[in-house]
């Protein structure tokens, strides 16, 4: 399923010493589970164990690919004179300076991590660098992206004059063709557990003996700033560091064995040696920022503290007091087990809290209405947005409407019919345009930094006529809790993909979460 090699069988101490010693080093899954190499050791365990053990056909076929490779691909110079980066696109464009260079950075390596924000025009990047490969040797290009992002990138593809088979999260190819792939993996941080399906099914064609190449492209490879999120983007990519993963969350990740509950589980959500961390993935992952590559007109942020009346005060208390009693009464009861229902009654705290902001809310967007400023709101929660368009008017774009229907709302945003546009971070987050905005109202901010970056950076593009100003609407405890972790996570993302320098000391959710309510029952 991932594309390494399984070794299943009746446990026995034999064997299982015998498979210790095999080079490249397997992975014992568990006495129940078996083995798991990757497919350089296929020929040492064919040699150790097939006599005794079946080897299903489709091994087969991939051990004799991986006898008989490809042809090599031509030298690097060759590969940028097919590139033509000088020359204007069908459409009229001309690739920019940091677009160019990221054309030469990919075709330099056959695995590849584009992170640069949002907004530098990483899919032109990588068709660019897909079409030189094309000119230069037997491949296809085909292209992983939400499908919601098809239609743009059949467009970018028009514009280079370069056919390409798009797919979706939900329906990665099974097989690869034996003439050879360039893979393009749009929203790459789709993939980052390896519990989920798809990232099983990508790594399965990233070490498939027939890949070009793999190039995943992401603005938000840490969406939550914890490096164990990054390891299956490292595997990926063929990266050494994930050679090993236990050694790699051990050492990065802070992982450790942990009793709940009379069970001893695997911890690797924390962070550790973040420093060495940074240094030894540059060579493969390539982050850099708008200010620094751009001429844009600035952003900046403006932090709404909203003031409400004694009876309104009165009624937010009452609502909130409601649920955290009932949480510590199940607290006593000893009916709360996980984390999960921790957050589950942050969610419920952060809806109240949101409805109680619509008054301040609308009146700032009837405000910025008066000086004809273009505006886009984001929530987490549809029912504010539903509320905010009956009183005041706009665009809705939510999960709920058809792929043409969004299409719908964002045209006519973008052609001037509309000035508001109200948008779930899950809908309006992801992949669009929306650079007529000049003000971002977030509501409430998500629980990532990398959501939070999604949002303001669908407005704050090339094509903007004024700067852009991000208004975050901030009431009580709750707002508190979430602002504070996005800025720890956020540290953490900077340090680990960036240039910072400092010592991250980040407090466990649980641990803000009950300093949150013991400041509320104080207050």
């Amino acid at each position: 399923m991932t594309g390494n090699v399984a070794v299943n069988f009746p446990f026995d101490a034999v064997t299982n010493s015998q498979l210790r010693r095999i080079r490249p080093h397997g992975v014992c899954l568990g006495a129940n589970k078996g083995w798991e190499f990757p497919l350089a050791s296929a020929e040492s365990l064919r040699g150790l164990l097939g006599s005794r053990f079946a080897i299903s056909e489709e091994l087969l076929q991939w051990l004799h690919w991986f006898k008989h490779p490809l042809p090599p691909l031509p030298p690097h110079k060759e590969l940028i004179a097919n590139a033509d980066l000088m020359s204007v696109l069908v459409d009229g464009r001309k690739p920019l300076p940091h677009q160019r260079f990221g054309v030469r950075w990919l075709l330099a390596r056959k695995g590849a991590l584009l992170a640069d924000e949002m907004g530098l025009g990483k899919t032109l990047t990588a068709l660019l660098a897909g079409r030189a490969m094309v000119r230069a040797a037997n491949v296809r290009i085909v292209v992983i992206a939400p499908v919601g992002l098809h239609s743009h990138w059949q467009k970018e593809a028009n514009a280079v004059d370069l056919k390409v088979e798009l797919f979706s999260w939900a329906s990665l190819p099974k097989d690869l063709p034996p003439f050879g792939t360039v893979l393009i993996v749009d929203e790459a941080h789709f993939a980052q557990s390896f519990h989920a399906k798809r990232t099983k099914s990508l790594l399965r064609l990233a070490r498939h003996p027939r890949l070009r190449a793999i190039w995943m492209l992401s603005g938000t490879p840490l969406k939550n700033g914890r490096p164990v999120q990054l390891y299956p983007l490292l595997a990926a990519i063929d990266h050494p560091l994930a050679i090993n993963r236990r050694a790699f969350e051990e050492y990065f990740c802070h992982g450790h064995w942990t009793n709940k509950n009379g069970r001893f589980l695997w911890e690797a959500n924390g962070t550790s040696n973040l420093q060495e961390l940074n240094k030894l993935i540059k060579p493969l992952i390539l982050y850099r920022k708008k200010q620094d590559l751009l001429n844009l007109l600035p952003k900046r942020r403006e932090l709404h503290r909203v003031q409400l009346s004694s009876l309104e005060a009165l009624g937010l208390n009452h609502r909130i007091a409601l649920v955290i009693d009932n949480y510590r009464e199940r607290v006593k009861l000893g009916l709360v087990r996980s984390d999960s229902e921790s957050l589950s009654v942050l969610t419920a705290l952060r809806q109240i809290s949101a409805e109680f902001k619509l008054p301040f809310t609308s009146k700032l967007i009837k405000q910025l209405s008066n000086e004809n400023k273009s505006i886009v709101l984001f929530s987490n929660f549809i029912e504010p947005l539903y509320l905010l368009r009956d009183k005041i008017g706009g665009e809705l774009l939510t999960g709920k409407q058809s792929f043409q229907e969004r299409e719908d709302s964002v045209d006519k945003f973008q052609a001037g019919s509309v000035p508001l546009l109200l948008c779930t971070y899950g809908a309006g987050g992801l992949g669009l345009t929306l650079h007529r905005a000049s003000h971002v109202i977030l509501l409430e901010r998500p629980w990532t930094p990398g959501d939070v970056d999604q949002a303001e950076d669908r407005c704050h593009r090339i094509g903007m006529t004024e700067g852009l100003v991000s208004h975050w609407v901030s009431l009580g405890f709750v707002d508190y809790f979430v602002d504070t972790l996005l800025t720890s996570k956020s540290q953490n993302i900077e340090f680990i993909l960036g240039s910072r320098r400092l010592d991250l000391n980040r407090k466990s959710i649980a641990k803000m979460f009950n300093t949150c309510l013991y400041e509320f029952s104080n207050s």
